[in-house]
């Protein structure tokens, strides 16, 4: 286990000052991983909050090259880096944080070949994927591995947050059995509204790892960002899921 060092008790002493969190909670921080499928608008800001908190590892799954339309949202790039691998600013932003912070990056999106694999790597999931396909082999992979999984999405205005822990909360295909029709790769959204599902996540993440609060397991926190109006749904596993169905 690795020890907390005098530089990072003084680092993290107002976080450490939270009822029920104190020092235990932050070294277990320390000494977690978590996995973020795809860190652009949404898993970025959940990278660099867990960064902030003194999280220990992130292993980073996320392809591709920075492009214009990224710069709206994605609070981990530059315009110097448009044209050059995602994975390159966000490994560099994140050690700007917190230096202290081990960096597993690979340069892959979620898939059904890759995703036990990476999933495999961490303690604890987020899914931020644009993607259904993606998101529907995270869920899998982390059930089948009993992993925690924070699932964070946005749509224009909106919001949507809940934390899926295999054999006690629904999965993601409980919620959303059949990819919706129509959905395309690219989507509404507005770069705040990205940040504060990231925020929310974050939080979620930490609150699994060091047991403080009550995270978001079979309820669905829904926002309208545009009315801030807040909602809170339950959540029910589906029997006949053909994924969770029977773990206990």
């Amino acid at each position: 286990m690795n020890t907390l060092s005098d530089e990072e008790r003084e680092i993290y002493e107002w976080q450490t000052r939270i009822p029920g969190f104190g020092e235990e909670g932050q070294q277990k921080l320390k000494n977690a991983s978590v996995l973020i499928s795809r860190c652009g608008g949404l898993g970025g800001m959940v990278a660099y909050e867990l960064a902030a908190a003194g999280i220990g590892k992130l292993v980073i799954a996320h392809a591709g090259n920075v492009k214009p339309s990224d710069l709206n949202r994605q609070i981990l790039q530059t315009h110097d880096q448009i044209g050059h691998p995602r994975l390159d600013a966000i490994t560099r932003r994140l050690k700007e944080l917190n230096p202290r912070l081990e960096i597993v990056a690979h340069d892959e999106n979620i898939s059904e070949e890759n995703a036990d694999r990476l999933v495999a790597q961490a303690d604890v999931v987020v899914d931020a994927a644009p993607l259904f396909e993606e998101r529907f082999a995270l869920n899998r992979a982390a059930v089948r591995q009993r992993k925690p999984m924070v699932e964070c999405a946005v749509y224009s205005m909106d919001v949507q947050v809940t934390t899926i822990i295999p054999g006690r909360s629904p999965c993601l295909e409980c919620i959303v059995p059949e990819k919706p029709p129509h959905w395309t790769r690219q989507f509404p959204i507005l770069g705040a509204v990205s940040g504060v599902a990231g925020c929310i996540g974050a939080v979620e993440v930490v609150k699994l790892i060091t047991g403080i609060g009550k995270p978001l397991a079979g309820m669905q926190l829904v926002m309208d960002l545009a009315t801030l109006q807040m909602r809170q749904l339950q959540l029910i596993r589906r029997t006949s899921c053909p994924v969770c169905a029977g773990v206990a």
